[in-house]
């Protein structure tokens, strides 16, 4: 699946690009408007991800000027904006959804999903070899983003996920704090880096009795491993 991310937040962008483009999409970035308009047709994306707070032309704008030309690309609008009022003019525009920030990462990834799959966009069959990772007992499924566990899905909460995630895709090497933290908060800016001790002792009890372990490494960070 093809995605364009519109933000001009670095941080922001290259923290989506990336941990996006692990589960399987293919990202184009810009931030601003005009590149924006530019890009749209020459990418030919699936989805857009569009922030409201753009250089030059603003969010709003690049909507409107998209749907102007005739350009159905479902698009999801992603900003700091989060009132009722702001929502109703970002969907009257013609966006397809929007999703305030700060935001997990997987509702993120199951909205874009879930506005491909409305405008027909299916995954390849049999073309991604990496579409299952698997651990012990835990199976991940990187298309749905759901994690089993001797084929039940865990029950996990949104941020406990995105932390099971990341550390499934380095299975039995350690993952840092930092990258984390990153994957399970992006884009948050008044949260506290300790926050990811939090959600990993979270998830530390909910692995229990899973037979996988996820131990702490003092200076490192965390790893996920079979238990013994």
């Amino acid at each position: 699946m093809k995605l364009l991310l519109v933000e001009d937040n670095p941080t922001m962008q290259t923290t989506l690009q990336r941990s996006l483009s692990r589960r399987g999409m293919e990202v184009a970035t810009c931030g601003d408007g005009g590149l924006a308009l530019e890009k749209w047709p020459a990418f030919q994306p699936d989805v857009v991800v569009l922030d409201l707070t753009l250089p030059g032309l603003d969010g709003l704008q690049v909507l409107q000027r998209a749907r102007g030309k005739g350009w159905a690309t479902p698009v999801l609008i992603l900003t700091a904006r989060g009132t009722v009022g702001d929502r109703i003019i970002g969907l009257n525009t013609g966006a397809d959804d929007y999703l305030p920030k700060p935001f997990d990462l997987d509702e993120l990834e199951a909205r874009v999903r879930a506005l491909a799959r409305r405008a027909g966009v299916r995954p390849p069959a049999g073309d991604d070899p990496g579409a299952s990772v698997s651990l012990g007992s835990l199976r991940h499924d990187r298309h749905s983003g759901a994690i089993y566990c001797r084929d039940e899905v865990l029950d996990l909460a949104p941020r406990e996920l995105a932390l099971l995630q990341a550390l499934m895709a380095r299975p039995g090497h350690a993952v840092s704090k930092e990258h984390l933290f990153e994957q399970v908060f992006p884009g948050a800016e008044d949260v506290q880096y300790e926050a990811i001790e939090v959600v990993a002792y979270r998830l530390r009890k909910k692995l229990a009795h899973s037979g996988v372990m996820l131990v702490t490494l003092r200076g490192l960070g965390y790893l996920l491993k079979v238990a013994t």
